[in-house]
């Protein structure tokens, strides 16, 4: 897999950059930083009921540390900054030269293009289905979002707005455009809604941001594109929090599964450079150490203890000399 790059779109990081603009934007703003890794599939949890009036959901989604990783951001209720205002997710969108670039969320009046991509729960892929405000208060509709019918008393049901969609996404991919990404382009509607004045994330959310990205498990490389911990009813302040009310989240129907990156993968442009071999001969492997040589024993008599002594043998005896042989016999000559 291919390690990721940077490029200076505008300006800012990844997530939580958007946060940080002036509080009358008009058009949904491209955060700094592109990434060519694919990110992974939207998961499958099960949404937890809205806790208060007027509390908006805001989908969970895959979010890039700007180091080499994407982390999941879990999916909450957040109450709205002001009566009348809704939520349009942030998405992946598939960019000039092969890379994949974050186009940020916002509050405004009208719901505008999110990439198609479908997160649930009211966002299908196109508005947003999940109810409307009348007046001051906010209707939830119980046929796209789970609320607490205890504490919450405005809500309807219409399940045609929630069937009628065009938009289809059966690998729930998390990105517009490209290979294996969701073919789908703004409306008129969308595209109006995107002039329009924005607010951006509520400080809720951005410090609900800052601590999942503490959370290790939510890394895609550690829990391969099925979050630990997909959704809570609020926006937290702390992991341990995160982690004790979040629900678990299951590998999406149809999905790939994520399979992450080198963990070598280095920045493009800084490619790892495998060392050069010198042209020398190898140098042979060092000898096992000889094994010790015994030192040999001095030339010394060793007393025996104990030892009766031995009487010393009598020098041997001369040999006797051998008798002469007689002259050889002198005889005449004829």
């Amino acid at each position: 897999m291919k390690p990721f790059t940077m490029r200076r779109l505008f300006v800012a990081a990844l997530t939580g950059a958007f946060v940080s603009m002036p509080m009358a934007a008009f058009a949904q703003i491209s955060i700094g930083i592109s990434v060519n890794i694919e990110p992974p599939a939207i998961p499958v949890y099960v949404q937890p009921p809205c806790p208060e009036p007027n509390f908006m959901w805001t989908p969970g989604y895959w979010a890039w540390d700007g180091v080499s990783d994407y982390y999941w951001i879990p999916g909450t209720w957040v109450a709205a900054p002001q009566p009348g205002y809704l939520w349009t997710p942030g998405y992946w969108g598939w960019g000039d030269g092969g890379v994949y670039v974050f186009h940020g969320g916002y509050w405004g009046t009208h719901v505008g293009f999110y990439g198609g991509v479908n997160y649930g729960f009211g966002y299908g892929g196109g508005g947003f289905a999940g109810g409307e405000w009348r007046g001051g208060v906010f209707a939830y509709n119980t046929a796209a979002v789970s609320v607490n019918t205890t504490v919450i008393r405005s809500t309807y049901v219409n399940t045609t707005v929630v069937n009628n969609t065009t938009i289809i996404n059966n690998t729930h991919a998390s990105f517009n455009g490209g290979p294996n990404g969701v073919a789908a382009k703004p409306t008129q509607e969308q595209q109006a809604a995107a002039s329009e004045p924005h607010l951006p994330a509520t400080q809720a959310q951005q410090q609900h941001e800052q601590v999942a990205k503490q959370d290790k498990s939510n890394f895609a490389s550690a829990n391969h594109g099925i979050p630990a911990h997909a959704a809570v009813p609020r926006p937290v302040a702390s992991v341990a929090e995160l982690q004790h009310s979040a629900v678990a989240a299951s590998a999406a129907p149809g999905a790939k599964p994520f399979a992450p990156h080198p963990a070598e993968a280095k920045p493009a442009g800084s490619p790892a450079e495998a060392p050069k071999a010198e042209n020398k001969a190898a140098a042979p492997p060092h000898p096992a150490p000889a094994a010790p040589v015994a030192p040999k024993p001095e030339n010394k008599t060793v007393s025996m203890p104990h030892a009766a002594p031995v009487a010393p043998k009598p020098p041997p005896k001369p040999a006797p000399h051998p008798p002469k042989a007689p002259p050889p016999e002198h005889r005449p000559e004829n």
